[in-house]
Parts: C-alpha cells; sequence; structure tokens
C-alpha cells in the first residue's frame, strides 16, 4: 500500500488539476519533459571531451608502446 499505490496517484492528480487547471498541469509536465532532456544532454556533453580526450591519450600512447618493444628486442 504506500506511496506507489495507483489511487494515491489518482488522488493527486485529481488535487493538482482542481488547484492548478489542466492547462497549466499540461505545461508543467511538458516543463519536466524538457528539463530532463536538458539534463540528460548536459550529462552526455561532459562525457563526450573526457572520452575524446581518453581516446587521444591511448593513440598517442601506441607508437610509444612499439618503440617500447622495439628496444626491448634490440
Amino acid at each position: 500500500m504506500g506511496i506507489f499505490d495507483w489511487k494515491h496517484w489518482l488522488v493527486l492528480l485529481l488535487v493538482a488539476l482542481l488547484v492548478f487547471g489542466s492547462k497549466r498541469v499540461k505545461h508543467l509536465g511538458s516543463d519536466l519533459g524538457e528539463a530532463i532532456k536538458g539534463f540528460r544532454r548536459s550529462v552526455n556533453a561532459e562525457d563526450e571531451p573526457a572520452a575524446q580526450k581518453l581516446a587521444g591519450e591511448e593513440a598517442a600512447a601506441e607508437p610509444r608502446r612499439l618503440q617500447e618493444s622495439a628496444r626491448q628486442q634490440a
């Protein structure tokens, strides 16, 4: 029974409709969706430069590994 019971959510939705009105609740939902999308974009945008930097470091390390292995074989 707790907060996740569908009856509780139905009552909360009805109260929100009575307090704010249907148009305002609709806008609140779309605004919340846009906020979540913006948050996800910003999180992904922060991860991309780190991944590119890591890939660049790995690419730069490969010639060094080849040189070191060639020295060890010589």
